[in-house]
């Protein structure tokens, strides 16, 4: 028997407004944030629309699975105070004042729109969205010839290759972190999935992979690429950064 279609298809707006019976059906939702628990419907919301609706270059995405305990790992705060980071705290809603290791100073005249937690293999992480609206729009006035134009081929050998010969090499930690992430896998494969040694040994493996992957890479983005050419001043290409 076929399963009748609903009359009403729940949207992204019917959701919200039924935020308000979920609460009471269900009352730890209390200790979080509406604007949390708002911003989780927001994402469903976004994974649908990216799998209904196709890109720029006619691709769709896969469809979206539930995602639980285990792997729902950040929440964003869509608004927050101005002042939310005093000293080396951070003012959370319905959390309080958390210490903080800032990764750097936060430039005068920006202001912070979002903030993201995040988990991860090594803790817990702050990202901040910044707004400057000193920043005018900008207009691309170069047009690209085989003179402006640099070809960057990243490979296995050599971290990346230039079209002008200009090679820089894979750190040898990199390779070291390797080898010492192969080996933790091997360690993972022989637990009893579930048992408290496979989680102990899964965090290991997800630490490993985060030591493995974005730390040198990031440490050599910063201090080895060449340099990106233009109309201005050759500039050092440098890996993005957040607060955390």
């Amino acid at each position: 028997m076929p399963i009748p279609q609903l009359r009403d298809n729940p949207d992204y707006y019917s959701q919200k407004r039924d935020l308000v019976n979920t609460i009471d059906l269900f009352p730890d939702y209390k200790l979080i944030h509406s604007q949390v628990l708002q911003d989780c419907i927001k994402r469903v919301k976004l994974a649908f629309d990216r799998w209904f609706k196709a890109d720029k270059n006619g691709h769709k995405l896969g469809k979206p699975r539930f995602n639980g305990i285990g792997r729902y790992r950040s929440f964003t705060y869509p608004q927050i105070k101005l002042d939310c980071i005093q000293g080396n705290k951070i003012n959370l809603p319905k959390i309080g004042k958390v210490k903080l290791i800032q990764h750097g100073p936060i430039p005068e005249g920006l202001t912070i729109k979002t903030v993201t937690i995040s988990r991860k293999a090594g803790g817990y992480y702050v990202t901040l969205s910044l707004e400057d609206k000193s920043v005018p729009a900008l207009t691309t006035e170069v047009e690209p010839t085989l003179k402006n134009t640099l070809e960057i081929d990243m490979g296995l050998k050599e971290f990346l290759v230039t079209s002008e010969g200009e090679s820089v090499p894979i750190p040898h930690k990199y390779r070291k972190s390797q080898q010492r992430l192969k080996a933790l896998q091997k360690r993972l494969s022989r637990k009893n999935k579930g048992s408290k040694r496979w989680l102990k040994a899964l965090l290991a493996v997800a630490k490993q992979h985060k030591k493995a992957d974005a730390n040198p890479r990031r440490r050599q983005l910063a201090c080895g690429t060449p340099t990106k050419r233009g109309n201005a001043d050759q500039e050092r290409e440098r890996a993005p950064s957040s607060g955390r």
